[in-house]
């Protein structure tokens, strides 16, 4: 293993932004963030707490009621959009070399999330130039058109696993329709964040329709979902806190849009081609560390092809390179925090008593410390098991087999999750009815999860509520409003004229 490598000029505390401004917090409280392959705190950022919220979200609106950027044209804002595309490209490898040394993730694969990054605003930025709106006439009577309006402040709270690009997806759309924001990251890993600042303001966003307060979600994040200028709140995260922020919610009668968890099933059938399966359903476990929610981390595979497939993941999980995050050569890094490592090692356990253990099953050897846990493969798993049933979000997969289509699709859909679903097969028609009949926001037939950003993002069940992505993210941060125009006579029944009425 290769020496811990840490970044040049990392900051000793991170503040928040607010109007334009770095800030701490009002109370002057701070919490530590931890290098996860050491466990050791390596800075500190401001804890936010309702106080600070206020300050961010009254920026927020001031921007929006009195600024220019609800009001620019498309165009103006998509200058800016693609700016900060053009600046993030060109930062891509420190981005990179930060998100790794904040999140774990390997350094790979961080530097194709900052990729991913810039496209979402270049994305954006195309679409709302190019957007048209709906207008419909009845000859002679009436035109009626739709003119969108962006919502308002709009609350952004966005997960630990791959933050930045996870930032930018809602940042993006957000902007992109005029509205201003409050981000709230998440508090394991600010560090990524917290260099969006200096970005939108190379790039030209004005003050105050950027603002960033960093904190605990039961403080800072909890105060932002109450406040009552804002307007709607979109959510990445687990399912339970998902459930407590649509509660919090349901008072101020808010928009809401949240991802949430998955256990999402990767179904493997005897025609399928098996070396692209075995590949696909690999890296759609253990790429991001396993710390991703669209992770196939339950793969049904039909029985005549079982012990082989099973055989043979095995031996390439065991072949998985674990190692510093910083080293090209690394494909698993360090779990994000040493909680979330603790719950992942306490489902291997569970694991053990429920499936048999084909690979993994702990620390790998010669990594003693950190939040390193082996790529693990649990085959024989009951449909009932914790780890069949449960998120993990780990390097984790639990391996069953099934014998017809129909037992197949039952596997996949006996669960409370809905996120994504993968199909591997040769036969046109059994792909796409068993698609179709999948309970799953998103369906990958032949494939990893390949991102077309026109599409809608989203789940079912406990998966999620609402779809972003394309124009379904433009509709969720502007309001629709019909307007009517009358091009002739108006016919009305003339109530209270009596007999002279018409």
């Amino acid at each position: 293993m290769t020496a811990h490598y840490v970044p040049e000029n990392l900051p000793e505390h991170i503040r928040h932004y607010i109007g334009g401004a770095p800030a701490d917090s009002v109370s002057g409280e701070t919490f530590e963030v931890l290098d996860p392959v050491t466990n050791k705190p390596y800075m500190t950022a401001s804890a936010g707490k309702a106080e600070d919220i206020d300050l961010a979200v009254a920026a927020a609106k001031e921007a929006f009621d009195h600024g220019p950027w609800p009001k620019m044209l498309p165009r103006q804002r998509a200058r800016i959009l693609n700016k900060i595309a053009d600046l993030v490209e060109s930062r891509d490898k420190q981005l990179a070399e930060l998100e790794t040394f904040d999140t774990g993730l390997p350094i790979k694969q961080a530097l194709g999330q900052a990729q991913r990054a810039a496209e979402n605003f270049r994305f954006f930025a195309d679409l709302i130039v190019a957007q048209a709106d709906d207008t419909y006439k009845v000859p002679g009577k009436q035109v009626n058109y739709v003119n969108r309006k962006p919502v308002g402040v709009a609350g952004l709270i966005t997960p630990w696993n791959t933050p930045f690009m996870l930032e930018s997806w809602k940042l993006a759309p957000a902007l992109a329709s005029g509205c201003t924001v409050v981000l709230k990251p998440a508090e394991f890993t600010p560090l990524s964040a917290s260099l969006w600042a200096d970005i939108f303001r190379e790039a030209g966003v004005p003050d105050g329709v950027f603002n960033l307060v960093n904190g605990l979600g039961e403080e800072a994040g909890d105060a932002l979902v109450k406040h009552p200028d804002v307007r709607l709140i979109s959510f990445t995260g687990e399912t339970t806190t998902g459930e407590t922020i649509f509660r919090n919610c349901a008072p101020g009668l808010k928009g809401m849009s949240m991802e949430l968890g998955g256990k999402s099933p990767a179904v493997v059938f005897a025609d399928a081609d098996f070396e692209a399966a075995l590949d696909s359903t690999l890296f759609g476990v253990f790429s991001l560390n396993g710390e991703r929610c669209t992770a196939g981390s339950r793969i049904l595979v039909e029985r005549s092809i079982y012990e082989e497939f099973c055989t043979r993941y095995a031996e390439r999980a065991r072949n998985i390179v674990v190692g510093d995050p910083h080293d090209p050569a690394t494909e698993v890094g360090a779990l994000v925090h040493p909680e979330h490592f603790d719950k992942v090692m306490s489902y291997i356990e569970i694991g053990k008593t429920e499936g048999k253990l084909l690979a993994g099953g702990g620390r790998p050897e010669g990594l003693d410390t950190g939040n390193y846990v082996a790529p693990t493969v649990f085959a024989d798993v009951k449909p009932d098991a914790r780890i069949f049933q449960e998120e993990i979000f780990g390097p984790v997969v639990a391996i069953a087999p099934f014998d017809t289509d129909e037992e197949a699709l039952e596997l996949a859909n006996n669960v409370k999750y809905g996120l994504a679903a993968y199909v591997w097969t040769a036969d046109l028609t059994r792909a796409h009815n068993f698609a179709q009949n999948i309970d799953a926001g998103m369906v990958w037939l032949n494939s990893h999860n390949v991102r077309d950003l026109r599409t809608p993002f989203g789940g079912v069940k406990a998966s999620g509520l609402g779809h972003e992505g394309g124009y379904r993210s433009i509709d969720f941060y502007t309001e629709q409003q019909a307007v009517h125009i009358t091009l002739g006579d108006v016919h009305t029944a003339r109530f209270g004229a009596g007999k002279d009425k018409a």
